[in-house]
């Protein structure tokens, strides 16, 4: 359906533009129509950057790729581009246009009629995708090299439904192809927020199986007429995604070979996935087969007329909705609106008495929510705003967060008296925390230095929230650092934090400062990196409190946590510090653990260290062992030292004066 209809045919170019049926966050597209000599006119569809956009390098850029990517495509499964030009300053690609609807509407206009999107015409839909990706999988350029492309947006509005029955995929705006210009960087932000896949999620490298796990989505939806992935928050979705958490299909009651195509095309690692597009459209060509359905076009086209005339259910009011394709962030003026807010917008100042009576302020608020953050302030503070009385700080809205998460206050010294604790020792925090991550232990790891303090919150042995006194660790802090936001954003953005709970995070995004997808690999990485931080620590004290939560909104890393105490040493530990440690052990016998905790081949080694470890057969001095190895070749030096001290941390070797604290209390 049009979005607009243009009240008189706007001449550009060569084309007049009869109606917009389209506007997203980089251009606008119209039906338009080319006239020529002797009545000649072309009905075609012409996309034009949006006029504010044309002055911004980056999303010209982009516009110009696309177009010089869609050149390269001919193919009846994929919308071809004819045209492609400037006028005025405003760049546009005229391109094919199809009447018709699309799989998006498809599945809403299907759900709000109760009707069922019949198994041949679903198998027709997903296959006509399949052999436009085979196409664009193997698409060379001129010069005959692979481009490897990949569209990275394969969702439900961008497969189009012609009224003859015909699919097309479209909008190959975020395709990325190797050897156009790499605009974008490895991780960073592309593509719908429900229509990712685990590894684009991630923001790792993508290659043509991505945008199978996306077609499988898109499958999924036509099937049980439902969102695959959906939940309370972007959080939620892109962590099921992240995933590959299909519990919306295991309700759906799919027949069992139907649902067989599915979970391979879901499969959350890619090499579990089908390999390319062909042989994905080989099994979904043989289920036809099975059950006898002939699949086409014509048996598409005679579906459709079934949803016509019928009012259009509206998009599900769901963050998967919210689309993350390149649009430039837009603040939304009604997060700025506190007429309806419950508290007092914090945009007064605020003073802080200590238990000793002494004022502090006056203090912006973010500089008050620093102060509770960190631990510089506590519950024994009180708090005034502007010129009222002093109160407990709980008492304010805004600062709650703050004063009654366990996670974000830092406990007396009674907690230490009550738990088993360690001097941190380096040598034997590896093996501390690798028991800790075998045995699956839910709990807090909490390390103080002085005024220095830090807690890990484990669930299963996994980190899943970390917090610090450490002003450098802070969300917003780390953002800055990263490059991720300015300060001035961050600023901005604690100013309405109350409207998000206090959680800067989402105050970020719904400022249009950061989106979900960026906010979920921040806080992944952050958790990591507070975790890792760990490594790093040389004095003070460790225990663990066990089965405690952080009681805070948490995002599971989805790591192994075995694999990340290895990564911590690799990352954090010397040769040499481990050789002096080493050293002190020359003349023991080192050997195989006759009953280790796990097998050797549960963890990621390096080549290196896995042939240290597997070298060893029986007890031999430390020493001489090291020696012999690295002279025969069998490995560095790096990764022979590293190896025997993983496996004595880990308890796959053992040696009498090699002890690890328990960790397990």
């Amino acid at each position: 359906m049009p979005d607009s209809p243009v009240p008189e045919p706007l001449v550009f170019g060569p084309y007049e533009l009869l109606e917009r049926v389209a506007s997203g966050g980089m251009a606008e597209v119209y039906v338009a129509r080319r006239q020529g000599p002797h009545g000649f006119h072309k009905t075609v569809a012409v996309k034009r950057i949006l006029p504010q956009l044309v002055q911004d390098a980056e999303f010209v850029a982009m516009f110009v790729d696309e177009a010089r990517v869609a050149a390269t495509l001919s193919h009846p499964n994929i919308v071809q581009v004819f045209d492609f030009g400037e006028e005025g300053g405003e760049l546009y690609m005229a391109m094919e246009y199809v009447r018709g609807t699309n799989a998006a509407r498809l599945v809403r206009r299907a759900a709000a009629r109760g009707e069922v999107v019949p198994l041949d015409v679903c198998l027709h839909i997903v296959l006509s995708v399949l052999r436009g990706l085979e196409y664009a999988h193997g698409a060379k350029d001129e010069s005959g090299r692979d481009l490897h492309l990949v569209h990275r947006d394969v969702s439900p509005g961008n497969v189009l439904i012609d009224d003859s029955g015909t699919v097309k995929l479209t909008d190959f705006g975020i395709a990325r192809a190797a050897h156009f210009e790499r605009r974008t960087a490895v991780g960073h932000l592309k593509g719908k927020l429900g229509y990712m896949s685990p590894e684009q999620v991630s923001g790792l490298e993508l290659d043509a199986r991505s945008d199978l796990f996306t077609l499988g989505i898109v499958m999924a939806e036509l099937l049980t007429l439902r969102p695959l992935f959906t939940a309370s928050s972007e959080l939620e979705i892109l962590t099921k995604i992240r995933d590959a958490d299909l519990q919306t299909l295991d309700e759906s009651a799919l027949p069992s070979d139907v649902d067989a195509v599915l979970r391979r095309a879901l499969a959350r690692v890619p090499e579990a996935r089908y390999p390319t597009a062909r042989a994905f459209a080989e099994d979904v060509e043989a289920l036809a087969r099975r059950r006898t359905l002939t699949l086409g076009a014509s048996r598409l086209a005679a579906f459709l007329p079934r949803l016509q005339g019928e009012v259009e259910a509206p998009p599900p009011e769901d963050p998967r909705s919210v689309t993350t394709s390149p649009e430039t962030p837009v603040a939304h003026d009604a997060l700025l609106d506190w007429a309806d807010e419950r508290v007092t917008p914090p945009f007064g100042s605020y003073r802080l008495k200590k238990p000793d009576g002494t004022v502090m302020g006056p203090l912006h608020y973010h500089d008050v929510a620093e102060l509770f953050a960190t631990g510089a302030a506590g519950d024994a503070y009180q708090v005034a705003r502007d010129d009222g009385p002093f109160a407990p700080a709980a008492s304010f809205p805004e600062l709650q967060r703050f004063v009654t998460s366990s996670a974000r206050t830092w406990e007396s010294d009674g907690v230490w008296s009550m738990r088993p604790r360690h001097p941190v020792d380096r040598a034997a925090l590896p093996g501390w925390l690798f028991r800790l991550a075998v045995a699956r232990r839910t709990g807090a790891i909490l390390l103080r230095d002085g005024a220095r303090r830090k807690k890990v919150y484990l669930v299963q042995g996994v980190p899943e929230f970390a917090s610090s006194t450490d002003k450098r660790e802070l969300l917003g802090e780390y953002l800055i650092a990263k490059g991720r936001v300015t300060r001035a954003d961050v600023e901005m953005a604690l100013s309405i934090l109350p409207r998000f709970g206090g959680r800067l995070g989402d105050a970020l995004v719904g400022l249009g400062l950061l989106r979900p997808v960026e906010l979920f690999r921040v806080i992944h990485e952050q958790t990591l990196d507070r975790y890792l931080e760990l490594f790093r620590w040389r004095v003070g004290e460790i225990a663990f409190e066990p089965d405690v939560a952080s009681g805070e909104e948490t995002l599971p890393l989805g790591v192994d946590p075995l694999d990340l105490v290895a990564r911590g040493v690799r990352e954090s530990y010397t040769t040499d510090e481990m050789a002096q440690w080493l050293d002190a052990l020359d003349d023991e016998l080192v050997s195989p653990a006759k009953a280790p905790p796990l097998r050797l081949d549960a963890l990621r080694w390096t080549p290196g260290e896995a042939a240290i470890l597997g070298a060893l057969s029986s007890p031999v001095p430390l020493g001489s062992f090291l020696g012999e190895q690295v002279a025969a070749g069998r490995a560095g030096i790096d990764d022979a030292t590293r190896g025997v001290f993983l496996g004595l941390s880990f308890g796959v070797l053992t040696t009498p004066r090699f002890v690890v604290p328990d960790g397990v209390e």
